[in-house]
């Protein structure tokens, strides 16, 4: 949002706001946008309007860095997976046919499981993942080549038909092209960013 203000010449004042308060501040006019990992979703667009999409997410799975077979759900049949219970990737580690699931409290003691030789892959939130191994807090450890496994974007939430969505998406649009968005990416995940569509299919 820093980024966006300085490319669109806005001054940007932060509010931190419960997550299930978030769309009734909108709403009500109390704030003129939200940027809270709030994935798009044509339930949220009837009662907000979004940006173009400012970040990729999904589940990824994370395997040691010597790692060349497993790519997908289907090369994890057999294998022993560690998931953080009650996600997303714990669901999807249970359609692996024959695998071995080891649940833990919190998505690094998952991945530190990994690291420790105890199993084979992990699956969990891609950004989580990215964060924890550009850390350093995780060695031995990469998120495995091929496509994330459920795919969903984030986008900044405006009231309906807000004059402040033409500034935020023309300040995307501007760091998206001159490489200030890579360089924030690269800063907190490591790497190059995925291309983002210009809206998310929903």
């Amino acid at each position: 949002m820093n980024a966006i203000g300085e490319a669109t010449g806005t001054t940007i004042q932060f509010e931190s706001l419960p997550f299930d308060g978030i769309i009734p501040a909108l709403q009500a006019g109390t704030v003129d946008a939200a940027i809270s990992s709030m994935t798009i979703t044509a339930e949220r667009a009837k009662t907000v309007s979004f940006s173009r999409p400012y970040f990729k997410a999904g589940l990824a799975i994370a395997v040691p860095e010597s790692n060349t077979d497993i790519t997908s759900l289907a090369s994890l049949q057999g294998k022993r997976i560690a998931v953080q219970i009650g996600t997303t990737g714990a669901e999807e580690a249970k359609k692996v046919e024959g695998a071995q699931i080891r649940t833990f409290d919190s998505a690094p003691l998952a991945l530190q499981e990994l690291s420790n030789g105890n199993v084979d892959a992990v699956i969990n939130d891609a950004p989580v993942t990215q964060y924890a191994i550009k850390s350093g807090n995780i060695p031995g450890v990469k998120v495995a080549s091929g496509d994330l496994l459920t795919e969903e974007f984030y986008g900044i939430a405006t009231p309906k038909d807000s004059p402040a969505l033409e500034t935020i998406n023309a300040g995307l649009n501007t760091i998206l092209e001159n490489g200030k968005y890579a360089e924030i990416y690269d800063k907190w995940f490591g790497g190059e960013p995925p291309t983002l569509p210009e809206t998310a299919p929903i």
